[in-house]
């Protein structure tokens, strides 16, 4: 059976079709604060799929960048009175130590916004020359979003929706001077004590979204196979990165499959670093074993949106233990291999796989549990 996934911008499962080499971007974080499951419920999933492509007989090249020079980041760095290029160098080593454990391979490449400076000015340069973007007196330069008329296509809301989730995600739907409220910010003044880099149009400092795009392109190239991230970035973060991106090169699509995982909550709420509702990877690494809250993670849908529940995350540490404990038999039991890689082809439904898992163990065929868990990241003995 083909590998099928589900593409967001089409909206349907399709067969994955890809050279040798996928060329797979992952939007990473901003690193003011401690990782929450939310991060590792994305990236868990992305190194569970990259090993799968692997070994489907895929080299995968993936990326995952860094956003380092951002609102959040450079207020907490005031409120901390500390450098924001030092605050980001600590939260980043965190956040892989954290990653680290929970079996969550490094990228190829780990791009930082601010080492991309030079690349992002000639974007924004090469989106003014094609009139695709505008430079206001003051050094704020937007996407002109009108023109190409592509906003309701690519984010799936009607304009209404549209300037909600652009005012709540951070957006200035009503800054003066803009052609349209959904315009949104290429390069932007840089307020007193932010760092600044001189430009044609101005000194000042990148927006987020083109920020993406072009480290995307510029380790992976014009058009790439997966484009990933969490689903509360459809819009306007993802729409605004195709936007720039086949903008600015004159090639479509950016991204051939766009893979988006769903939210974690915590009482129902979507956990957030605003609403400070977080359940931190550090203080469950403290608990629980690595692999234990690994296995927690992908028993649940990439595409699922779900709430965290202790006790069945004590329940995951109590299945993780079976594997284990069964893991020692050489024994193997084919059907459950062709379950595995049956359910991982259908939309990669981990939680089916895990269940495979599962009734391995229950079957003492150690060998076919330790072959087949290593194929999803996890190490049994």
């Amino acid at each position: 059976m083909a590998l099928q996934l589900y593409d967001t911008r089409s909206g349907a499962v399709r067969p994955f079709v890809a050279g040798r080499t996928v060329r797979l971007y992952v939007c990473g974080i901003t690193p003011y604060d401690s990782t929450h499951l939310g991060h590792a419920f994305t990236f868990v999933a992305f190194d569970a799929l990259t090993r799968y492509l692997e070994h489907r007989g895929h080299r995968v090249r993936s990326v995952r960048n860094v956003t380092d020079v951002d609102d959040d980041i450079l207020r907490k760095a005031r409120e901390l009175g500390m450098d924001y290029l030092e605050l980001g160098r600590r939260e980043v080593a965190r956040f892989d130590r954290e990653l680290d454990a929970l079996g969550v391979r490094r990228p190829d490449a780990m791009p930082r916004a601010t080492e991309t400076i030079p690349a992002i000015r000639m974007a924004v340069g090469g989106l003014l020359q094609r009139g695709l973007a505008y430079a206001l007196p003051d050094g704020r330069v937007y996407f002109d979003t009108a023109a190409s008329g592509r906003l309701p296509e690519l984010s799936g809301l009607d304009r209404e929706q549209m300037l909600a989730v652009f005012a709540e995600k951070g957006g200035d739907p009503d800054a003066p001077g803009k052609r349209d409220a959904l315009d949104f910010l290429l390069w932007q003044p840089s307020g007193d004590g932010e760092p600044s880099w001189e430009t044609d149009w101005g000194a000042g400092r990148p927006g987020w979204h083109i920020e993406c795009s072009v480290m995307a392109a510029e380790e992976l190239g014009s058009v790439i196979d997966i484009h990933g991230g969490g689903n509360d970035l459809v819009f306007p973060h993802h729409a605004a990165e195709t936007l720039q991106a086949e903008g600015l090169t004159g090639q479509a699509p950016f991204a051939n499959y766009w893979l988006h995982v769903g939210m974690v909550s915590l009482d129902g709420v979507k956990m957030s670093k605003s609403l400070g509702n977080l359940v931190f990877v550090g203080d469950l690494l403290e608990r629980f074993e690595a692999g234990a809250i690994r296995r927690y993670l992908l028993q649940h849908h990439y595409r699922s949106t779900w709430s965290y529940d202790d006790d069945a995350l004590q329940e995951a540490a109590a299945g993780f233990k079976r594997w284990r404990d069964a893991a020692g038999s050489d024994a193997r039991h084919p059907d459950l291999a062709m379950a595995f890689f049956s359910a991982l082809d259908d939309d990669f439904d981990t939680p089916a796989a895990i269940q495979a898992l599962d009734s391995a163990a229950e079957a003492g065929a150690g060998g076919t549990l330790r072959e087949l868990a290593g194929v999803l990241g996890f190490r049994l003995i």
